[in-house]
């Protein structure tokens, strides 16, 4: 989630440093879970565009938990979550401008607050300073973020994504890569053959095939025993257009004008047109400008972008089988806690033996295209009955 200093920009000392070590270093504790750690990102990314200029921080508590990907009415463990980011610390060592070593230590988020259906928050000053600057700090793109499945790979990407310009992390001692991956209380993991096989090889097998970079590890030993470790990094070419556009077109477009009048950030903004591309947002604009008398557009576009809403008609009567049974999904998934709806992706993903059903299932999720059936298939199996009202009123009306 990090970014070093691009060396040709460092001078002197400050260049000869940069060789040395990573001038850019924010260590934050691996013990956040997954729904946390995508929490975080998700708070940072609305907050950053008056990161440094404002105290505090709102966001829509339901929207928040929709971008999470939380059950928008669980609230309770929307408030565990934002309980242990308070109680999470963030520690950097790093040279400031004048080339003078600095460390600092500070809670990931200094409160967080739930009032009316909103959450408000903060950052420190310090932290703050430290998380807008694009040199130290970079965000991650929440189109990647979505695809993680496990907490331990989520981890090492964002702490190894920071180096992907100079193409290594450097080494890391051990004792801190486990204090990064947040299994350094453990005495399990103190064996590196357990590390290694439970956490490393799972963890880098999920980057590479999830995100946008390529990691490869490599490691150091005194003797026969391993010490230190370090990560190689190249680009994914396969997934380098997940990276978003920092440029100036987006902002001139219609689309981005539409997204800032209904509220959404600027760098939230950009990034779901980077993602999904003007016209589907637009399309998904349009169709919620289309329903009438909704109460939060902006929450309603959100849930929209996630699940694919269509322009099928919004009376229940009028709803095709297909549309019904979409509905039916979505609250079949929507009962589920967060843990077990990622147990219920992991299981399904399982079943799928063709790359191109894997990836429609990466990007769309339950509301899949082309693996309409077999979703349908397989949430009748776990839950017998789901569809069958669905099915009877097909029969009797004559449309089966």
């Amino acid at each position: 989630m990090i970014e070093d200093i691009p060396r040709e920009q460092l001078t002197g000392s400050l260049r000869r440093e940069s060789v040395k070590k990573n001038v850019a270093a924010i260590h934050i504790s691996g013990k956040l879970t997954l729904l946390q750690r995508k929490l975080s990102n998700v708070l940072l990314l609305n907050a950053y565009d008056t990161l440094t200029r404002q105290a505090t921080h709102y966001i829509d508590a339901r929207t928040l938990c929709l971008m999470v990907g939380y059950n928008s009415n669980d609230i309770e463990t929307l408030k565990t979550s934002l309980r242990g980011l308070a109680e999470t610390i963030a520690e950097w060592d790093m040279l400031d401008e004048s080339g003078r070593q600095e460390w600092g230590v500070s809670s990931l988020i200094s409160y967080a607050k739930l009032k009316g259906g909103v959450c408000e928050y903060a950052y420190s000053p310090a932290l703050a300073e430290k998380l807008h600057d694009p040199k130290v700090f970079a965000l991650i793109n929440l189109n990647i973020q979505r695809r993680f499945t496990s907490g331990h790979a989520l981890a090492l990407y964002e702490n190894c994504y920071r180096f992907v310009r100079t193409g290594s992390t450097g080494w890391w001692s051990l004792d801190l890569f486990r204090r990064l991956m947040g299994v350094d209380a453990s005495a399990y993991y103190e064996s590196f053959k357990h590390l290694n096989a439970k956490i490393v090889k799972p963890a880098v097998a999920e980057v590479n095939k999830t995100s946008n970079i390529i990691l490869a590890p490599e490691t150091r030993k005194r003797g026969r025993v391993v010490t230190d470790i370090r990560f190689l990094i190249r680009e994914n070419p396969q997934l380098a257009i997940l990276n978003i556009d920092d440029g100036a077109g987006i902002r001139n477009g219609a689309v981005y004008a539409r997204l800032r009048e209904l509220g959404v950030g600027d760098r939230l903004a950009r990034q779901w047109i980077s993602e999904h591309g003007e016209e589907y947002v637009a399309g998904k604009l349009d169709y919620v400008a289309g329903q009438g008398g909704v109460k939060s557009p902006l929450r309603y576009l959100t849930a929209a972008l996630r699940d694919d809403y269509s322009a099928a008609p919004p009376v229940p009567a009028l709803q095709s089988d297909r549309s019904r049974r979409l509905a039916r999904l979505r609250e079949l998934v929507e009962a589920r806690s967060p843990t077990q709806r990622d147990a219920d992706k992991r299981l399904f993903l399982r079943r799928i033996e063709t790359e191109d059903r894997r990836q429609d299932f990466e990007r769309f999720g339950w509301m899949s295209p082309l693996n309409a059936e077999a979703i349908f298939a397989f949430w009748e199996d776990f839950q017998p009955g789901s569809f069958d009202d669905i099915d009877e009123a097909a029969v009797r009306t004559g449309r089966r």
